[in-house]
């Protein structure tokens, strides 16, 4: 029989984004939507921030990851897969939980949208006000 190989599953959210992340013990390849991160991102910037935990931990080269989002934008997208890997690390060793939470990996930023408000043009602007 095979033997079973550990997988680390875990889900990031951000804005209207979500994240579903599986690490695999392996050699560092990343799927993302199967599609390469940069091929799927298009800047190093955003990859380079998807990465934080990772290298934090040192632990770019021990997994796989294959990630599936949907919702929101791309930056929306990359924080919710920033944090789903974080989330997913901490389930295969919890000792990185400290590291993690120091550098902000594992909170969930809530900033959402504003909902616009009737009688106005959005959510905050109002139509110019005329005295006469």
């Amino acid at each position: 029989m095979s033997e079973k190989v550990p997988t680390f599953s875990a889900t990031g959210r951000r804005k209207t984004a979500v994240a579903r992340v599986n690490l695999v013990p392996g050699t560092g390849k990343w799927q993302v939507n199967s599609k390469d991160p940069m091929i799927y991102f298009g800047t190093e910037a955003v990859v380079k921030f998807i990465e934080q935990p990772m290298k934090l931990t040192e632990t770019r080269e021990k997994f796989d990851l294959c990630a599936d989002l949907n919702g929101g934008g791309i930056v929306g997208q990359a924080g919710a897969l920033r944090h789903a890997i974080a989330r997913a690390l901490i389930l295969s060793d919890a000792s990185l939980r400290e590291v993690l939470k120091g550098s902000g990996c594992l909170t969930r930023d809530s900033r959402m949208k504003e909902r616009k408000k009737y009688g106005q043009p959005g959510a905050r602007k109002r139509f110019q006000f005329s005295k006469r």
